[in-house]
């Protein structure tokens, strides 16, 4: 229904080919998005839609393809590490879940290799991240991996931690904002204002996860050539990221940290 709604009358008769990009693991051309109740299958679609060559592929695959494809003015910096060292690449992405994929080079151009790295285990690094994942241990259930907590779902987790368990004031206008509004946008808007205590705190978290992540992408892959953020997060939420926690988490990696200083974050 989407692909009908995007082309116009007369169109689909001039595609050969189409490529979608989709949240989650694509096996032999089908795929159960991870965040929405559909399965997807390129066979079943070729023809439903009448289009002969149909592929899907990891979202972030696709995202990989994007990169080279951005104007300068289109990719902003939180790091210029050593701009001039070409290598691997890494990519990290915070939107409704959290989505990564590795960018090799092959001597010639970066090659996407998708992956489910944003559903390995949540590390926490700090006592109040140990405090975090026990409390996500028990509401979740079990199981605590980085998309429940770098994410828009995460916010919401680390919103309700410090509310629920270290006690931050929630005053009745934010609550009766998150109730009637878009959360995520309510808690980026008061972080970034700072009308919240508890927004502020909430983005430092995220902040602070999302960039210790992003440094063990880059330990992974060796990503020489730099770490790339994507996602619909990032971009909103660049006053936080700029603060100060985001780097150093990332850059927090031991004896391995001046390797991290050399690698660009953009």
């Amino acid at each position: 229904a989407a692909v009908e709604q995007f082309l116009l009358p007369g169109e689909r008769k001039q595609i050969v080919a189409a490529c979608f990009g989709c949240p989650g693991p694509v096996r032999d051309g089908r795929l159960k998005l991870t965040n929405l109740p559909w399965t997807l299958d390129q066979r079943d679609l070729a023809k439903s839609l009448g289009i002969q060559h149909i592929f899907l592929i990891n979202d972030l695959e696709a995202n990989g393809y994007g990169i080279p494809e951005l104007a300068p003015e289109s990719i902003g910096t939180l790091h210029e590490g050593d701009a001039a060292t070409v290598g691997h690449r890494g990519l990290i992405a915070a939107g409704t879940g959290l989505g990564e994929a590795l960018l090799i080079w092959d001597g010639k151009v970066h090659r996407p290799i998708p992956s489910e790295g944003g559903h390995c285990d949540f590390a926490a690094r700090t006592d109040r991240e140990v405090a975090l994942l026990e409390y996500l241990r028990h509401t979740l259930g079990g199981r605590v991996s980085w998309e429940r907590v770098v994410s828009g779902l995460g916010i919401q987790n680390v919103y309700a931690y410090l509310r629920d368990v270290e006690k931050l004031d929630e005053p009745q206008w934010l609550r009766d904002r998150m109730q009637t509004e878009d959360s995520n946008a309510v808690i980026g808007q008061c972080a970034d204002d700072g009308s919240s205590a508890l927004c502020v705190e909430t983005m430092k978290v995220f902040a602070a996860a999302y960039g210790a992540e992003t440094g063990n992408i880059a330990l992974k892959v060796l990503a020489l050539g730099g770490m790339y953020l994507g996602g619909g997060i990032a971009p909103k939420a660049l006053k936080t990221l700029r603060s100060g926690g985001f780097m150093e988490a990332y850059l927090d990696k031991g004896r391995l940290s001046s390797v991290l200083e050399s690698i660009p974050v953009r």
